[in-house]
């Protein structure tokens, strides 16, 4: 049991938030592509981000690599929260908001691909070890993918202080 649920309800919901929390980030991410503060949709991102890092530590194991990939998300959350609400993006704060943000959502779908092939047969039966060209291809895409969408984020997500954030 863990928070009162059985061990495959708290799993169902760890994945949940998770699924969320992608989804949220695509979109906070394809709003920095038009300089628009998606305000809701981010606090949601940054919300289930967080959780989806704090249940992760909450699972019966050893400490191990998906704990590190917790604490670097937890802190790279930190960093965006502060860099949004704290500073209002002013100065460099914006650059290290739209790197954090970025990078949490990086984190999770690289999280999301090595569930995917440990979870799902098809994936499973081409990568069993993780050490497979598939699973190198599926993580070296992904990274390229976001290093060009951090990249294209960085350079147009300059939003106007006077405008009123988008929902």
């Amino acid at each position: 049991m863990i928070l009162g649920l059985s061990l495959a309800t708290f799993t169902q919901l760890h994945v949940i938030i998770s699924l969320i929390a992608i989804v949220s980030g695509i979109l906070a991410v394809a709003g920095m592509f038009n300089a628009k503060r998606v305000m809701g949709v981010t606090a949601l991102f940054l919300i289930t981000s967080a959780a989806t890092s704090v249940t992760g530590f909450m699972f019966p194991t050893a400490f191990d690599a998906a704990d590190v990939i917790g604490i670097i998300s937890l802190v790279v959350l930190g960093l965006a929260v502060a860099a949004l609400y704290a500073y209002s993006l002013a100065g460099a704060w914006r650059g290290v908001y739209v790197c954090c943000a970025v990078l949490a959502l990086y984190l999770n779908c690289f999280v999301l691909i090595v569930q995917s092939f440990q979870k799902i047969s098809f994936f499973h039966a081409l990568a069993p070890t993780q050490k497979e060209p598939p699973f190198a291809l599926a993580q070296g895409a992904l990274l390229i993918l976001f290093i060009g969408l951090g990249v294209v984020a960085f350079k147009k997500f300059r939003p106007l202080a006077q405008a009123p954030a988008a929902v």
